[in-house]
């Protein structure tokens, strides 16, 4: 497929850029929530003007309530969210969890909140200081007609709001997947402010009961939902890292065009112009290795593991790039709270770390090839 959008997917990408531009702005959503402190980070009002847009239900086929779209058009809504830094469940409810849940009754049971921007679900997948899910330890013990958790979780994005929380956990029969609702006995959720703002939160299973209808999918064969939840939500923070790349490129571009140095506009520096045209060119090739990978998730592509891993890792290390020139160009100022482009600066951190690192990766692909 030809990596440019077509005139529906431009017209989704006008639409989602004026709301994002207007109701999710920064002095709107992510500063207003922040120095309020709230336990959330984002608007619930916000997520339900989401909904009503038709944004929640992209991913979710039209038999079910949704818009019946692909991951190209939820990666536009994406790139939108980053550019300006909308703290909201979206990446991780309505295309991490929704990816994961498909087909099965937790569909069913969570997709009409999810179309109505009154739910929120979280993920439950790393369990260390990174991002080893082939090295996940919480145990799933048979228990009646059900399952006893036990274990930690930490670095679950929305996990202090989530109605539903999809747990990965290891069963006697294998990687096994459960939707454990809000309030479970035995579950206790300690809330985190992340670098961003954003909270996540520590999770300890202290013998949580669930019962078998919690599974999601079948016991022991928790390895295609979570693939498919990782494949989501790495291509999807890969989206919204352009976003974040892009919008602190344009900020640094318009300020070197004000900013006067020995009388001259800093933008007239040759080194400087060298560094932005590198710059550009890093992004756009972001953004390129990021559409491939939507286009070959939509086609259900067996490459899709690949090119989800280079998009994730590229979109990553031109988003550190922009927002470290960023932050270097805008001199002094680029260090104070007043100006945006620190904040761009903590959203790629968290952004970058989510799923996967580009270091992790580069390891993933490496062994994929071979290596």
């Amino acid at each position: 497929m030809p990596l440019y959008l077509t005139d529906d997917q431009a017209m989704l990408q006008d639409t989602a850029r004026g709301f994002m531009a207007g109701e999710g702005a920064i002095a709107k959503e992510l500063r207003h929530w922040r120095d309020k402190a709230c336990k959330d980070g984002f608007g619930h009002a916000l997520w339900k003007q989401f909904a009503e847009m038709g944004f929640t239900g992209i991913l979710i086929d039209e038999a079910q309530g949704g818009l019946g779209l692909g991951h190209v058009e939820a990666g536009i809504v994406l790139e939108e969210i980053g550019r300006n830094l909308t703290p909201s469940p979206f990446l991780i409810t309505a295309i991490a969890f929704v990816e994961a849940v498909r087909g099965t009754p937790h569909a069913d049971r969570w997709y009409p909140g999810i179309l109505s921007g009154d739910a929120v679900a979280a993920v439950a997948v790393d369990e260390g200081a990174k991002h080893r899910p082939e090295a996940i330890a919480l145990r799933a013990e048979r228990s009646g007609n059900g399952f006893r958790l036990s274990g930690r979780k930490q670095f679950v994005v929305q996990g202090a709001s989530a109605d539903v929380i999809l747990v990965a956990a290891q069963a006697d029969e294998g990687l096994t997947l459960f939707a454990v609702e809000k309030g479970a006995a035995g579950l206790d959720v300690e809330g985190v402010r992340l670098a961003d703002s954003s909270i996540g939160a520590r999770l300890t299973f202290d013998g949580v009961e669930v019962d078998a209808d919690a599974v999601v999918g079948e016991v022991g064969a928790g390895d295609g939902a979570l693939s498919r939840l990782l494949d989501a939500g790495r291509t999807g923070a890969a989206a919204e890292l352009v976003g974040v790349g892009s919008a602190a490129m344009d900020m640094t571009v318009g300020y070197l065009k004000q900013r006067k140095q020995f009388g001259r506009l800093i933008g007239e520096f040759q080194a400087l112009q060298h560094r932005a045209a590198h710059l550009y060119s890093e992004i756009e090739i972001a953004r390129a290795a990021t559409l491939k990978a939507q286009q070959l998730l939509d086609e259900g592509s067996p490459d899709v593991e690949a090119m989800v891993a280079v998009a994730k890792a590229k979109a990553g290390r031109a988003s550190q790039l922009a927002v470290q020139e960023g932050v270097q160009m805008h001199g002094g100022i680029g260090m104070t709270d007043e100006y945006d482009i620190g904040l761009y600066m903590k959203r790629d951190r968290v952004l970058n770390e989510l799923f996967g690192d580009p270091g992790f990766q580069a390891d993933r692909l490496a062994r994929m090839k071979g290596y």
